[in-house]
């Protein structure tokens, strides 16, 4: 059995905006790095795996909490919004004309306009998580949290999702074959000011 744990990225400007990003490479901000500059990871987490996506603002985040570079895959970008990126998603949710759906409502196969569904999002992570050797941290996005999490949770996408992704914490899922198992409670960051 393996294990895996997720963290999503610090902030960046278009997050505080309500920016969709997808994969556009948007930086962290000054305050992210601030705050992330005080978090690190706990033992045994410290002396795992360290994997990111490709995308600076995942790139810089895993840097700072684990202060080591880490190993990056393309595997884990984030989920393409196509159309909508730099986009408002309140925006896109007040025009009817737009097809923009709650995340509730996305069942497995729904696509922004030239982007990518949660299936393909799934089939690309799949290969590269079944793949791991060794206990893991990949420092990512919400979107492929998301299809993670909602692989080991049994959730399609179809009603509330019965997890709540939160900064500064690891979200860990047991890797065992094709089975997912994801612990019931996350893991929180450690200040490094903390003794």
């Amino acid at each position: 059995m393996i294990r895996l744990a997720l963290l999503r990225h610090g902030h960046t400007a278009w997050n505080r905006a309500g920016r969709i990003q997808g994969r556009s490479d948007i930086p962290l901000d000054a305050q992210a790095r601030e705050d992330l500059d005080g978090y690190a990871l706990p033992a045994p987490w410290d002396a795992a795996e360290l994997w990111s996506s490709p995308l600076v603002r995942a790139a810089e985040t895993a840097e700072l909490v684990a202060g080591r570079p880490p190993r990056t895959t393309p595997e884990l970008t984030e989920m393409n919004w196509g159309g909508w990126e730099g986009l408002h998603g309140v925006d896109l949710k007040a025009d009817p004309a737009s097809g923009f759906r709650d995340i509730e409502d996305w069942g497995w196969h729904y696509r922004p306009p030239g982007g990518e569904s949660p299936a393909e999002v799934w089939d690309r992570i799949a290969p590269w998580l079944h793949g791991l050797t060794r206990d893991a941290v990949a420092v990512c996005h919400i979107g492929i949290m998301r299809m993670i999490l909602a692989r080991a949770h049994g959730w399609n996408f179809d009603g509330p999702a019965p997890f709540r992704i939160k900064r500064n914490r690891l979200f860990v899922v047991e890797v065992d074959g094709a089975s997912l198992t994801p612990w019931a409670e996350p893991v929180r960051l450690i200040r490094e000011d903390t003794p």
